[in-house]
């Protein structure tokens, strides 16, 4: 049985291997609340992951730790095991998905671990990671169904109480569930009156299918931009400390999850990875009630692929309506062009991209295609934008 005494031992033992990480003010993730940010991307090894890992790892045996450590992870749990079985001069595996972030697997590297890439997800390395163990007699190091592990992440919860005393509303991520229910479990446990909801990917909704339907469920397949949290089947200590203690779970689309990291490098300069900023885009996106509420969002993670990050960019300039595409109709003569770079201009708007095309099968003989891409400022100033051209008589083809 996980206590509030073993998540304070974890605090202690874990005192000297990680940072208590800032809560910052966010005041414009949602004007209508209170908004914290609980930095773990700003953690040792850039995620949460290292609290349950070194504190699993310091309860070891010494036969356990002589036998080398294994885990499995798509990235962050990796780098956690890796360097806490390093500081403890021990030797560490770990199995991967072939799909997670080059830097995740080189960080993992660095830390001082063994690599094995196993083809397909999260899911699959776990079951690879089983296989080597049962093998070769390595002490498996699970990352989430594992009570000192749960004890570990539920260190958060201390902190967040602590930084926080009056806080109403504790959003977290959720994969397999450890984090969210060590915090969830220390947090209820000190003060009851406090909310504690999950966010999934709508790609990856593992925990939330189960808590729903009062069984663990196994998704078939999972596909999100968070990795860290694209898990096909929760773990059984942790699906019934979500039952217990979590006050509802909550799911956010890929662009939602796009537009959460655009806001949190613009308005907050924090980097964070998919499955770091899925807290925030339940609060952006009201997929929480947090009006008028003092809110934690708990940021899992920072470790995000710099290549992915360019196009989260994209598609979070698209979701927040920042840039938007458009196509305008047009008869081929000239100046045609140019009073729709007037009208753009003059309402603000700035045209980053234009392809013109002549016209196309199905269309007027004698006119053709503007397609422009322009930086807006949201979405009442494309409304703006697309008014004032039809106001001046030019057809929008396209939205």
């Amino acid at each position: 049985m996980l206590t509030l005494d073993k998540v304070y031992h974890a605090s202690f033992v874990l005192k000297n291997i990680i940072r208590k990480t800032d809560m910052i003010l966010a005041p414009n993730i949602n004007p209508e609340s209170e908004i914290h940010l609980k930095t773990e991307n700003l953690q040792v090894t850039g995620s949460f992951k290292v609290r349950g890992a070194a504190y699993k790892i310091s309860q070891l045996s010494e036969e356990e730790k002589a036998r080398g450590v294994i885990a499995c992870s798509a990235g962050n749990h990796a780098q956690g095991v890796a360097l806490a079985a390093t500081k403890n001069g021990i030797k560490s595996l770990i199995c991967l998905p072939d799909g997670a972030p080059i830097s995740k697997v080189e960080a993992t590297r660095k830390y001082g671990a063994d690599i094995c890439l196993v083809e397909g997800v999260y899911d699959d390395a776990y079951n690879k990671a089983l296989e080597l163990k049962e093998e070769k007699g390595y002490t498996f190091i699970h990352p989430f169904n594992d009570e000192d592990v749960i004890a570990g992440q539920g260190t958060i919860g201390l902190e967040i109480l602590d930084q926080i005393p009056d806080v109403d509303v504790v959003i977290v991520p959720i994969g397999g569930g450890g984090l969210i229910s060590g915090v969830a479990f220390a947090i209820k446990e000190l003060n009851p009156n406090v909310k504690v909801y999950g966010v999934q990917a709508s790609g990856a909704p593992s925990m939330l299918k189960s808590v729903e339907d009062g069984k663990i469920e196994k998704l078939d397949s999972v596909s999100t931009i968070a990795d860290g949290i694209a898990v096909k089947e929760p773990g059984d200590v942790t699906f019934a400390m979500c039952q217990k203690y979590v006050d509802g779970i909550v799911t956010v689309s890929d662009d939602e999850i796009a537009a959460a990291i655009l806001a949190l490098i613009e308005q907050q300069k924090l980097i964070t990875e998919g499955a770091g900023a899925v807290s925030v885009a339940a609060a952006m996106f009201n997929k929480v009630d947090v009006k008028g509420k003092k809110v934690c969002c708990l940021l899992s993670g920072g470790n995000i692929d710099v290549t992915i990050l360019s196009r989260v960019i994209k598609r979070g300039l698209l979701k927040s309506g920042r840039t938007y595409s458009l196509t305008i109709e047009l008869l081929d003569k000239p100046g045609q062009l140019k009073g729709v770079a007037d009208i753009i201009a003059k309402e603000g708007g700035n045209v980053i991209s234009i392809h013109h095309e002549r016209a196309s099968e199905g269309s007027d003989i004698n006119g053709c295609y503007l397609r422009i891409v322009l930086e807006t400022k949201n979405f009442d100033h494309i409304a703006q934008i697309k008014k004032a051209l039809t106001d001046a008589g030019f057809i929008i083809k396209s939205y």
